[in-house]
């Protein structure tokens, strides 16, 4: 396997100090090696892949250098936009260096969300027309793909891929590790508001850690998971999948589980929310400030106020409460506030090493849904 250390004093020797980009869990080694050796001028961890490539488009405009973007495979469709109108050779010509995990590559097992993006990872490279190289894990060989990237990039102009497989990276453990004083665990947080929804109520959850905790706190409470939608996939965009099904069903309570990073991937979903003036939706943020499925690096979700956008955005019941007594004398008459709803939870960092994750398929997770919604 390749040392952190090694590969970014080699891209540094190629004069490649900027990073951005969203963090990965292939790639969370690497990410926290920068994280503790950059600045925050030359790493930032941005709301979405796409925001990534314009950074390192206005990182060239600004220097004339090269900038790297990182990101999960699943990323690449947020970056699909700009590498097509902005950096493309056609549009503005702009250089920049992708590194991309790649989940899900044929013949290695992974989750089902990672099944089709690693089908299709390479293939979307090469749609685009940027070439690419599978990184080695060997040191040696994995340099001279790093000059060959460089040369490719100096020399055409365009943009250049490292697609990361699995353990190709050394472990390293994040150092500069942003700590909070809250003392309310998010796994606790969910099953708290689990237990207080009623049985015709409806859940989306998104991506991570979060859809997990709640399909555990069912197992554990003998419940079914016909009333959840588990976003496995798709970060950020379990809201608009709640609100679908908010507009249809107005009868129904719609919960929509939250994570701080996929809130701010997709913020703008927000205005839509609030615009449709959903009757029965409640908007659950779980805020810990950092992306924990991927290396816990941090968000900017614990400096800014997410309550005051929600309010600013039209949400006409706002709340924030950060302790379990607080949610406790909350939650009974959430849904007695005119709604949309946002509530934001603040909690700490991290999980049990024990979660497990969902043993139902996607598939029979949503013909399970739309069977108990259209009862």
């Amino acid at each position: 396997m390749l040392s952190p250390k090694f590969f970014i004093d080699t891209l540094g020797g190629q004069g490649i100090n900027f990073f951005a980009g969203v963090p990965d869990s292939l790639l969370k080694n690497i990410c926290a090696y920068i994280a503790d050796n950059l600045d925050e001028k030359h790493n930032i961890i941005t709301a979405n892949e796409g925001a990534a490539v314009a950074l390192a488009a206005g990182y060239h405009l600004a220097t004339g250098k090269v900038g790297c973007v990182y990101m999960q495979n699943s990323g690449e469709g947020n970056a699909v936009n700009p590498l097509a109108s902005l950096t493309d050779k056609e549009v503005y010509h702009i250089p920049v260096l992708l590194l991309i995990g790649w989940r899900g590559r044929p013949g290695i097992h992974d989750e089902p969300q990672h099944v089709k993006q690693g089908k299709i990872t390479t293939g979307l490279l090469n749609v685009l027309g940027i070439n690419y190289e599978v990184l080695n894990k060997e040191e040696d060989f994995a340099k001279r793909q790093i000059e060959k990237a460089i040369n490719s990039i100096r020399t055409t102009g365009e943009a250049f891929a490292l697609v990361v497989e699995k353990d190709t990276f050394d472990s390293y453990t994040l150092q500069n590790v942003v700590k909070n004083d809250l003392t309310l665990a998010r796994e606790e947080a969910v099953q708290m508001v689990a237990k207080s929804l009623d049985k015709n109520d409806v859940v989306v959850s998104t991506t991570g850690m979060i859809s997990r905790e709640l399909f555990e706190y069912r197992e554990a409470a003998g419940e079914g998971h016909q009333n959840d939608f588990l976003t496995v996939g798709s970060m950020g965009h379990a809201s608009q999948i709640a609100l679908g099904i908010a507009l249809q069903k107005p009868d129904r309570n719609v919960f929509c589980f939250e994570g701080d990073g996929a809130v701010l991937m997709h913020t703008g979903s927000m205005a839509i929310t609030a615009s449709k003036k959903p009757g029965k939706f409640y908007h659950v943020v779980f805020n810990n400030g950092a992306h924990d499925s991927v290396g816990g690096q941090p968000t900017v979700a614990l400096d800014i106020d997410l309550p005051a956008i929600a309010k600013a955005v039209g949400y006409p019941s706002v709340f924030s409460v950060d302790n379990q007594n607080d949610l406790a004398q909350l939650l009974p008459k959430i849904t007695s506030f005119p709604a949309p709803v946002f509530l934001e939870i603040k909690v700490k960092k991290g999980n049990r090493k024990d979660l497990g994750r969902p043993t139902t398929t996607p598939i029979q997770n949503k013909e399970a849904l739309m069977n108990f919604l259209n009862k």
